[in-house]
C-alpha cells in the first residue's frame, strides 16, 4: 500500500512538472536565447469541492482544457493562469471565493459547485465585476435580481419544464406531484414548471420541499403521505446525493411498483452515472431529461484520456463516469481562453486593481478593469465544443435538444429526444417538422416501475363509490328502487350516461354505485348533503346534480351532460273556444264595423233615392229598410250586378270596398295568428302561485334573484302532482306556473304537450354534471368522455330510452307577449275617417243645393272639355274632305270621278228587289239624321240651362 501510495505522488508530481514545462516551451520564442516571456497571464480562480467526486471530476476537465487549448493553440500570446481553492463546505467555499478576489486579484471564477451558496458569491462577483461561471448552479440566473455577471453555460431550465409539460400531455396525465430540494432555485424551478403545467392544462396537485439536512424518518413520512393521494406521478427535483436517498426510501414505502410514474430532471439525470448501483436498482423505471450530447470520435477521444488522468490525479474518485457537467468545466476554458486572447496582451498596469476608495465595499473588495471586457467577449465566442455549439445567450447557452432516457436495473437507455422546436420525437433528424408534437407512440420501449410494460394511469382508483340521490319523482332522471337487490338495478338517464363516460374512459376502473339514503331506506338529505359527502363517504356524485357556483366551493364538476337553464312553465288557455272567430276584432271594433255599414247603406239610399223615383217598380217599406243593412254586404257578395245607378252611389261604393278589403286582409292575420301562436300575458305577482320541484335550488333563486315572495311558492315531487296543481290553479289551492330545469320541463311536456307550454326568458344555469372532490385529476377525464358521449350517435337512444319514443331534444319554448290579441277601433281609426269623409263628401255634393251647383258647374267644364277635345280631334278631316264653296255645296258633290260613278253603279244592284232595299236605306238614313238632330238639341238644352245656373 505504501509503495501504491509513492508511485501515484510521484506521478502527479510529474504530470504537473510536464504540464508546467510545456507551458513554458510554448510560450518562448527561441529567438536570440532570450528567456524573457512574450505571453502574458490573466488570473482566474477556480472553487472545488475536492471530496466530491463532481468537485474531482471539474479539476480534472479544467486541467486538460488548459492543456490541450494551449497545445492547439501555442502561438497565442496570453495565457490563463488559474488558482485553485478547495473547500468543503458552503461557509469555505465563500471564504475562497473572496480570498480570491480580494487577496489573489482574478479576473474571473469557475465555481460554485452547488446551489445554497450560489447566490453569494454571485453578489460578490457583481460588486468586483468579476464574471462568475458555474456548471452547476441556477442561482444567478434565475434569482429575483439577476445580476450581469453570472454565466451559466448550461441550458435554459424554461426549457425542461416545457418539456416536462409535453411528457404528461404525451401520457395523458393531467396531474403531477412534485418533490424538490429545498433551495431558492427549487423554488423558482417551480414556478416555472407550474406555468409550464398550466399551459398543458397540467395541474401541480402538490409539492414537497425536502432539505439535504432532511432525516430518513421526514422523508418517509412524506412518501407516505403522498402514497395516500390518487395522484401516481412523481417528478423529482434534486441533485444526487438527496435525489439518491429519496429513491431507496420510495422503494422501502412500496412506491416504486406498478402503478407509479416517476420523472426526474435534468440534476439528477445528467450525474445518473454518479450515482453508485443499489440506488440505480431502486431508480428502475424512472423516466428522465438530461442534455443531449453529440457523439464524436473527439468527445470519446476525450473520455478515455480523462479516464487515465482521473486515475493519476485523483484515484480516490475513480470508478465513475465523466458527465455533461465535466464537459461544460471544458468548453468554459476554452471559451476563456479565447476571450482573453481577444482582449489581447494588457500592460501590467491595467492588471492592478482599482485602489480608489469610491471602487471599495463592504467585503472590502475592489473592481476589476478587466472583468467587464472578459464578460463582453464570452458572450460573442461562438466555436464548436466537446458537448456541441457553445454559444452563450443572456448568459446561458442556446437551447439545444434535450434526452428522454429510461433506467433500468443496470444502467439507462435514451427512448426519444424533445427539442424546443418540435417536441417529443423518436430520434433527431435534420428536418423540420411543421407542428410541434407531444405523441409519444414512437418512442422505444418503457420499463415502468415494478418491471412493468403497462403505462401508469398517473392516478390511483382502487374502485369508485358513486353516490347517487333518491328521488320520489322524475325517476327518468335516477330510479333507485326502495327493495335494493343490486346495484345493476338503478337505473335512469344520468346512470346510462354515467355508464356510457365510463366506457369512454381510457383506463379501466372498477365502480360501486352507493343510494345516498338512511337506514331506513329513504333519502339522507337534499343535493347539498350529498355533495358535502364526496370525497368522505363518495368518490364521485351522479345524477340530476345542477352545476352551481356555490358548489363549485367544495366539490369539483366535469362539464355539463345536458341542456342548461330554467324556464316557466304555464297551462295553456287557447284550448276549446266555439267563439275563436271572433277574437281577432275587438267589441268596439266589431261594433264600429257594423255601424259603419248601416250608415253607408243609409248614404247610398239617400244617393239613389231620385233615381227609385223614375223607375216602375214599386218598393215596400220592408225592402227600402232592408236595403239600409245589407246592401253594403251584397256589394261584397254580387260584385258583378249594376246595383247602383248614380255616379256618387259608385264613389261610395269605391271607398268602402277599399275599407271591406283593409279589414278581411287584417282580420285573416290576426286570425291565422292567434290559432298558431298562444300569446298569454303571465308575470310574477301575488294573484299566482308558482310551483317547484322539492328540494331544488329554484326556491332560493326566485326568492333572491326574481324577488318572488316565499309564501307564493309550493314545493312537488313528481309530474302528476305538477299537473294536477296545474288543473286546480291558484284559486282552488293549486299554482298557475312552474318554475324548473329544461330537462324536467321539456319531460313534463313532452307528457302534456297540449296542455301546457313554456314561456318567458330562459334563465341561465350550467345545466347536469358529475361531481368530484376538489382538485381531482379524474374531472378532466371524465370531462372529455362526457364530449364524446354527447356528441356520440347513442345519446338519442338514451334519452328515448329513457324519456319514451316521442321525445324531442329541441327546446320548445315560446316568448311572452304582452299585446292583446284582439284589435281594436283604434287600429283602423285613420281608415273609418277617411271613409267617412268620403261619404259626408257624397251627401253633400248629392243633397245640399250648394253640392248640387258645385257638381253642375263641374259637369258643365267637362262637358265643354269633351267638346273641345273632340272638335280638336275631327278639324283634320273636315279641312281634307269638305271644303265647301261660295254656292256652300261641297266640292265633292259637285266633282265625280270616275271611280265614285263606277262604285254607284256597282252599289245599284239589278233585279227584282232593287227598289225595295233603297227605300230601306232611306229610312235609314232618316232615322239616323233624327237622332243625331235629337241629340244635338238635347245637348244644347242642357248647356243652356247650366249657363243659366252659372249666372244666377
Amino acid at each position: 500500500m505504501i509503495r501504491f501510495q509513492g508511485f501515484v505522488s510521484v506521478a502527479c508530481f510529474l504530470f504537473y512538472l510536464a504540464c508546467k514545462m510545456g507551458a513554458a516551451a510554448a510560450a518562448g520564442d527561441g529567438s536570440n536565447g532570450t528567456v524573457a516571456p512574450t505571453h502574458y497571464s490573466v488570473r482566474i480562480g477556480a472553487v472545488l469541492d475536492s471530496n466530491s467526486f463532481m468537485g474531482a471530476m471539474i479539476d480534472v476537465c479544467i486541467s486538460m482544457a488548459h492543456w490541450d487549448f494551449y497545445a492547439t493553440h501555442a502561438d497565442y500570446r496570453t495565457r490563463l493562469d488559474i488558482h485553485r481553492k478547495y473547500a468543503h463546505n458552503d461557509f469555505h467555499m465563500t471564504s475562497a471565493v473572496l480570498e480570491l478576489i480580494k487577496n489573489e486579484e482574478v479576473h474571473s471564477i469557475l465555481g460554485p459547485q452547488t446551489w445554497t451558496e450560489g447566490k453569494l458569491v454571485t453578489e460578490l462577483g457583481g460588486k468586483a465585476h468579476v464574471p462568475v461561471i458555474s456548471f452547476t448552479d441556477r442561482g444567478g440566473s434565475l434569482s429575483y435580481t439577476p445580476s450581469p455577471y453570472f454565466i451559466r453555460p448550461a441550458p435554459n431550465d424554461l426549457d425542461q419544464a416545457k418539456a416536462f409539460a409535453s411528457i404528461c400531455q404525451g401520457f395523458e396525465w393531467h396531474e403531477a406531484v412534485v418533490l424538490y430540494q429545498d433551495t431558492n432555485y427549487a423554488t423558482r424551478f417551480l414556478s416555472m414548471l407550474n406555468k409550464a403545467f398550466q399551459d398543458a392544462d397540467i395541474q401541480l396537485a402538490h409539492a414537497v420541499a425536502i432539505s439535504k439536512l432532511a432525516e430518513d424518518r421526514h422523508i418517509m413520512n412524506e412518501l407516505k403521505k403522498l402514497k395516500k393521494m390518487q395522484t401516481r406521478v412523481f417528478l423529482v427535483h434534486m441533485n444526487a446525493v438527496l435525489g439518491s436517498r429519496l429513491f431507496l426510501l420510495a422503494k422501502k414505502a412500496d412506491m416504486m411498483s406498478e402503478g407509479y410514474a416517476w420523472l426526474v430532471t435534468d440534476s439528477l439525470g445528467n450525474s445518473l452515472n454518479s450515482i453508485d448501483s443499489a440506488a440505480i436498482e431502486c431508480m428502475e423505471g424512472v423516466l428522465g431529461l438530461r442534455t443531449h450530447v453529440p457523439k464524436t470520435k473527439n468527445l470519446d477521444n476525450f473520455r478515455n484520456r480523462w479516464k487515465k488522468n482521473m486515475l493519476l490525479m485523483k484515484p480516490e474518485s475513480t470508478g465513475r463516469e465523466l458527465n455533461v457537467y465535466g464537459l461544460w468545466a471544458y468548453d468554459t476554458v476554452w471559451a476563456l481562453a479565447m476571450a482573453v486572447e481577444t482582449i489581447g496582451p494588457v500592460n501590467p498596469v491595467f492588471l492592478d486593481i482599482n485602489n480608489s476608495k469610491s471602487g471599495s465595499d463592504m467585503f472590502g473588495v475592489q473592481i476589476s478593469q478587466i472583468g467587464p471586457k472578459l464578460l463582453r467577449e464570452l458572450q460573442t465566442i461562438t466555436f464548436q465544443g466537446l458537448t456541441g455549439e457553445f454559444y452563450l445567450i443572456d448568459g446561458q447557452l442556446k437551447a439545444s435538444s434535450l434526452e428522454i432516457f429510461n433506467v433500468f436495473e443496470t444502467g439507462d437507455k435514451t427512448i426519444g429526444y424533445w427539442t424546443p422546436d418540435q417536441g417529443i420525437m423518436p430520434k433527431l433528424s435534420s428536418s423540420t417538422r411543421q407542428s410541434y408534437s407531444t405523441s409519444i407512440k414512437e418512442l422505444k420501449t418503457i420499463i415502468w416501475p415494478g418491471d412493468s410494460v403497462k403505462q401508469p394511469k398517473g392516478v390511483a382508483i382502487q374502485k369508485l363509490r358513486v353516490g347517487v340521490p333518491k328521488k320520489y319523482g322524475f325517476t327518468e332522471f335516477v330510479n333507485v328502487p326502495d327493495n335494493l337487490p343490486n346495484q345493476t338495478k338503478i337505473t335512469g338517464y344520468s346512470l346510462d350516461i354515467f355508464r356510457a363516460v365510463m366506457a369512454q374512459l381510457n383506463f379501466s376502473v372498477d365502480c360501486e354505485i352507493i343510494p345516498f339514503t338512511n337506514e331506513s331506506g329513504f333519502g339522507n338529505g337534499t343535493y347539498n348533503d350529498l355533495l358535502h359527502n364526496v370525497g368522505k363517504a363518495f368518490d364521485i356524485a351522479v345524477g340530476d346534480i345542477t352545476i352551481l357556483a356555490d358548489r363549485a366551493g367544495y366539490v369539483d364538476f366535469t362539464l355539463p351532460y345536458s341542456e342548461s337553464g330554467t324556464v316557466l312553465v304555464v297551462k295553456n288557455k287557447k284550448g276549446k273556444d266555439m267563439w275563436s272567430f271572433v277574437k281577432p276584432f275587438r267589441w268596439d271594433l266589431w261594433l264600429t264595423i257594423i255601424s259603419t255599414c248601416i250608415f253607408i247603406g243609409i248614404v247610398l239610399r239617400l244617393l239613389e233615392h231620385r233615381e227609385n223615383e223614375k223607375s216602375d217598380s214599386a218598393e215596400t217599406n220592408n225592402q227600402k229598410f232592408g236595403f239600409l243593412f245589407w246592401f253594403p254586404i251584397s256589394i261584397l257578395a254580387f260584385p258583378e250586378k249594376n246595383m247602383v245607378a248614380s255616379h256618387w252611389s259608385r264613389f261610395v261604393l269605391v271607398v268602402w270596398l277599399l275599407m271591406a278589403y283593409i279589414m278581411m286582409q287584417s282580420y285573416t292575420a290576426n286570425l291565422s295568428a292567434i290559432f298558431t301562436v298562444d300569446q298569454l300575458d303571465f308575470r310574477f305577482s301575488n294573484d299566482y302561485y308558482i310551483g317547484i320541484q322539492k328540494g331544488s335550488f329554484t326556491k332560493d333563486f326566485l326568492v333572491d334573484r326574481l324577488h318572488v315572495n316565499e309564501s307564493k311558492i309550493k314545493e312537488y315531487s313528481t309530474i302528476e302532482e305538477y299537473h294536477y296543481a296545474m288543473n286546480k290553479g291558484s284559486e282552488n289551492g293549486g299554482i298557475d306556473a312552474i318554475f324548473d330545469e329544461i330537462p324536467y320541463m321539456k319531460l313534463f311536456l313532452d307528457r302534456y304537450d297540449s296542455d301546457y307550454k313554456i314561456v318567458g326568458t330562459t334563465f341561465r344555469t350550467d345545466g347536469f354534471g358529475f361531481a368530484f372532490p376538489l382538485k381531482s385529476p379524474l374531472v378532466v377525464n371524465f370531462s372529455r368522455a362526457i364530449l364524446s358521449v354527447t356528441e356520440d350517435e347513442n345519446m338519442n337512444a338514451i334519452e328515448q330510452r329513457n324519456f319514451g319514443p316521442k321525445y324531442s331534444p329541441f327546446n320548445q319554448s315560446d316568448s311572452v307577449n304582452k299585446q292583446s290579441p284582439s284589435l281594436t277601433t283604434f287600429d283602423f281609426g285613420g281608415l273609418f275617417i277617411i271613409v267617412a269623409s268620403a261619404l259626408l263628401f257624397a251627401l253633400f255634393c248629392s243633397e245640399t243645393s250648394v253640392g248640387q251647383k258645385l257638381t253642375e258647374r263641374v259637369r258643365y267644364y267637362h262637358h265643354r272639355c269633351s267638346i273641345f277635345l273632340s272638335f280638336r280631334g275631327n278639324e283634320p278631316k273636315v279641312n281634307s274632305t269638305a271644303n265647301p264653296d261660295r254656292s256652300g255645296d261641297s266640292s265633292s258633290e259637285k266633282e265625280q270621278g270616275p271611280d265614285d260613278s263606277d262604285r254607284l253603279n256597282l252599289d245599284d244592284s239589278s233585279g227584282p228587289g232593287a227598289p225595295a232595299r233603297e227605300s230601306e236605306q232611306r229610312n235609314a238614313d232618316i232615322s239616323a239624321t233624327d237622332g243625331q238632330a235629337n241629340e244635338t238639341e238635347s245637348e244644347q238644352r242642357d248647356i243652356a240651362v247650366s249657363a243659366r245656373q252659372i249666372s244666377s
